[in-house]
């Protein structure tokens, strides 16, 4: 897991060409005032996901993990926690979906806070559980980028 603000995004392009084809697609776009929904940078190998949505109790919430994308979750409007552990040879409670590609674990998390202008980069190996409020929901307006492995 990467954890940075959008600042420091240059610093992580060698992680590799679609990752760093992201990060400068994040710091150009004005994402800020267009429909939530499905916008592809570079067709099914990258897209974003613009998202609205009120930030839930954690109990409602489940640790996903990927295993054709890494995410790029960056955080425009409001604020959220983010629960993380790391992929352990855990049993998922919901199977691998390759189709939606995910599955869903219950595991213990650490939490941090997610802020505008903060994007965090999960790989397979990070669970993560995100959407979640600290003291009450919060509306928030995000993109998940997806990045095809």
């Amino acid at each position: 897991m990467v954890l940075d603000k959008i600042e420091n995004a240059d610093q992580y392009k060698s992680l590799g060409p679609r990752i760093s084809k992201a990060l400068e697609y994040m710091k150009v776009t004005d994402l800020s005032h267009i429909e939530p929904g499905k916008y592809e940078i570079e067709g099914n190998d990258i897209f974003v996901l613009v998202q609205d949505y009120e930030t839930k109790n954690r109990l409602e919430c489940k640790l996903e993990s990927h295993r054709k994308h890494i995410d790029i979750q960056y955080l425009l409007k409001g604020n959220e926690f983010v629960g993380h552990t790391m992929l352990n040879n855990q049993t998922p409670f919901k199977e691998y979906s390759s189709e939606d590609d995910y599955m869903l674990f219950n595991e213990e998390a650490s939490f941090f806070e997610l802020k505008p202008g903060v994007f965090a980069i999960f790989y397979p190996s990070d669970l993560h559980m995100p959407s979640v409020f600290e003291k009450q929901p919060e509306k928030v307006r995000k993109i998940v980028i997806k990045i095809k492995i």
